[in-house]
């Protein structure tokens, strides 16, 4: 009866992450397929997708191969806060066994990673549809040559909304294990509100200074 009424009492979006166990999945294999198929791709040379040339490939190759390790690592994450040794460690381990994981531990760290990816792609995506309309301009030093329109539109329509589309998932993700790991209801509501406020406060200003720092 307890269950049945906690349950009831529970906003459309609580349901909805404390059942679901999918974006966990579904992320993994996103962030799977770009550190292949992108990152990988990029540090074994390829060009598709990077209209720019820098002094130094070498180092943007390296770059490319650490953020695809980077990334792959990330969506094995996603995995584990789905499963229940992310809560408690195995009886088998020595030591620790049975040892429950302080929900902190985890949370912390990926809504972290969550609002980068998100502030990245919203900022992104909104300065990179004002340069296009030569709303604002955008210096990129750290290039030798750039095509500016090409990385521009490559980053609206590829790069920023997998940065959002990833960082929805990882939320979502996060607050199923929130849910799992035992959090008060009353904390783990407030708490999302907060969190979703800060994100935004975050992704204002960088986006603000990017367009007012150009």
């Amino acid at each position: 009866m307890n269950k049945v009424s906690a349950t009831k009492r529970m906003n459309f979006f609580e349901r909805f992450t404390k059942s679901s166990v999918w974006p966990a999945y579904i992320g993994c294999l996103f962030a799977f397929m770009y550190a292949v198929f992108v990152r990988f791709y990029h540090a074994a040379g390829g060009t598709i997708g990077m209209p720019f040339k820098m002094d130094d490939p070498a180092l943007l190759n390296m770059a490319s191969y650490i953020a695809g390790l980077a990334i792959m690592f990330c969506g094995f994450v996603l995995i584990a806060l789905i499963k229940p040794w992310s809560i408690i460690i195995p009886l088998k381990i020595p030591l620790i066994g049975g040892t429950k994981i302080h929900p902190l531990i985890l949370l912390v760290p990926t809504l972290i990673a969550t609002a980068f990816l998100l502030t990245h792609g919203v900022s992104g995506m909104i300065t990179k549809a004002l340069l296009l309309g030569d709303v604002i301009t955008i210096d990129f030093p750290a290039f030798a040559e750039v095509d500016v329109q090409k990385l521009a539109l490559w980053d609206l329509l590829f790069y920023e909304p997998w940065f959002i589309f990833m960082g929805i998932m990882a939320g979502l993700t996060a607050a199923h294990y929130a849910q799992a790991s035992g959090v008060r209801q009353s904390t783990f509501r407030w708490g999302t509100v907060l969190y979703l406020i800060i994100v935004f406060l975050i992704s204002t200003l960088v986006t603000s200074s990017i367009i007012f720092g150009s």
